[in-house]
């Protein structure tokens, strides 16, 4: 019983950092300011984390773990190669109001000066890189799809998608969704030798 209120305060203490971040930023963020919003004590917040960079970092991986069950389902699922991999681009691309990729912009550019949170970002973004290879090395063993370096290719369809995602979540306005899918599909495909079209979820 014990251990088990142990992991229910983390996991509390990990949601609780996840709001004050998506308020304050990763930098702006103080353990004082997750242990007021909870109203316990800081001594609490550093009982279960050892420092703040600590707890920001388990916080994005919190944060993510949902994104990666998902990018873990549409790898694994049925269909082509093609079309998992259609499902997986439009997983890492934006969506609505999804507050996923200000978290990750904001997460890239503390992890400039915090190690542990660039530890945790390089870790899952060469999470996400490792299945889109994976999934585009099946199709091709299969004949479907044509790729000389899979884990080449996962790169740059993952850098277009990057730096557009930063654009459309930034620059709100200046580029729509929509356009955003279809020079990602387009690029994907001739680096696949597929069709556009072939890759729609």
């Amino acid at each position: 019983m014990a251990r088990r209120k142990v992991e229910v305060r983390r996991e509390e203490i990990l949601r609780a950092t996840c709001a004050e971040v998506a308020k304050r930023g990763f930098a702006d963020t103080r353990a004082a300011d997750v242990a007021t919003a909870l109203g316990v004590s800081t001594s609490l917040i550093f009982y279960h984390f050892d420092s703040k960079d600590g707890l920001l970092s388990a916080a994005l991986d919190y944060a993510a773990e949902r994104d990666l069950t998902r990018l873990d389902a549409a790898a694994s699922g049925p269909g082509t190669a093609a079309h998992r991999l259609g499902t997986i681009l439009r997983l890492y691309a934006p969506a609505g109001a999804s507050p996923g990729w200000t978290l990750w912009i904001d997460a890239w550019a503390a992890a400039l000066r915090s190690p542990a949170l660039a530890t945790v970002s390089r870790r899952l973004d060469v999470r996400w890189k490792e299945t889109i290879a994976a999934v585009i090395a099946e199709g091709v063993a299969t004949g479907e799809l044509t790729c000389a370096d899979p884990s080449g290719a996962a790169w740059r369809i993952t850098a277009l998608l990057d730096g557009l995602a930063i654009q459309t979540t930034v620059h709100k306005g200046v580029l729509s969704r929509r356009q955003m899918h279809t020079w990602v599909q387009a690029a994907a495909a001739a680096e696949l030798g597929l069709r556009p079209d072939q890759l729609t979820a």
